[in-house]
């Protein structure tokens, strides 16, 4: 399982230092680049990820009961720990609360278990995805005001979710040209958000400091005993019972760092956060396999 993870790995580790050596000798610009991936591409691949997925009622009843509550109870966490350490929750957050369930864990599940764990993890992501781009902005906006909630309905990617699930359960027919061209942009979300983070490193160095420490800690094994509390209490067993305990241990979404940066949040702190869980998941995930399976 090590190897298959550092092989499952090792792209996302060549492309984030290909962004970080193309900055070196040419001069880009970061926030058109962000804007571009999360206004453009992103929404493309959330909106027909949802709508080729095959979601029952019952299913999306309780993973989305699951969900929430995996992301309300990191949500206290990070928001405590935030405070009690007087720093800004804006620029820490966004990567305790929100792990990499989509770039990483879908093609994860994938290897793992076959389509029965990818379709599990699939849901979980859409819906983790409707949080980032409402319960995040409002982080990131500083509460809930009339300035947060334009935000939030001013992000493409809520609309994406949106049109997705509705066209999904309404099934609605969609052309196959415009199913394919979604699906052909939205194929370059993952490698440019990788790309952007690369480009960012180089441009912002990441703070090496104890909420970095304090971060990797949270994300990773109390995101793991959150998913243990959570699974427990909505029964889950067998497969999905797995699937939630490895999610929960999984390193930061990307876009927990792409979005503060979007709306001109300093985000070192998550940058970090982002990058030092995701090397360190060569072994945490193995290791969250091994204890979710023999639990």
């Amino acid at each position: 399982m090590i190897f298959s993870t550092f092989v499952l790995l090792l792209p996302l580790f060549l492309i984030i230092g290909a962004g970080y050596l193309f900055a070196r000798f040419y001069a880009v610009g970061e926030a058109s680049l962000v804007a571009v991936l999360t206004d453009f591409f992103m929404p493309m691949l959330v909106f027909v990820s949802l709508y080729r997925s095959t979601i029952t009622p019952l299913e999306l009843g309780r993973l989305f009961g699951a969900t929430s509550a995996v992301v309300v109870i990191m949500l206290l966490l990070a928001v405590s720990y935030a405070r009690i350490a007087r720093i800004d929750p804006k620029s820490f957050a966004l990567p305790v609360i929100f792990m990499n369930s989509g770039f990483l864990g879908i093609p994860l599940m994938q290897i793992w278990g076959g389509s029965e764990a990818m379709n599990i993890i699939i849901i979980f992501d859409e819906i983790q995805t409707l949080y980032i781009f409402t319960l995040g902005l409002v982080i990131i906006r500083g509460g809930v005001s009339k300035r947060a909630i334009k935000a939030s309905l001013s992000s493409p990617i809520l609309w994406a979710v949106i049109a997705g699930f509705g066209a999904n359960v309404g099934r609605l027919p969609i052309p196959h040209p415009i199913l394919d061209t979604c699906a052909f942009a939205g194929d370059a979300a993952s490698p440019l958000a990788a790309f952007t983070l690369g480009l960012s490193i180089h441009a912002r160095k990441p703070q090496l400091e104890i909420h970095l420490f304090a971060g990797i800690l949270l994300r990773i094994v109390a995101g793991f005993l959150t998913a243990l509390l959570v699974v427990t209490l909505f029964g889950f067993s067998g497969t999905a019972r797995t699937v939630l305990l490895v999610t929960g241990a999984l390193p930061a979404a990307l876009f927990s760092y792409v979005l503060p940066s979007r709306y001109g949040i300093d985000s070192r702190r998550a940058q970090g956060i982002v990058i030092a869980t995701t090397m360190l998941s060569i072994i945490t995930i193995p290791v969250a396999f091994a204890i979710a399976q023999a639990l």
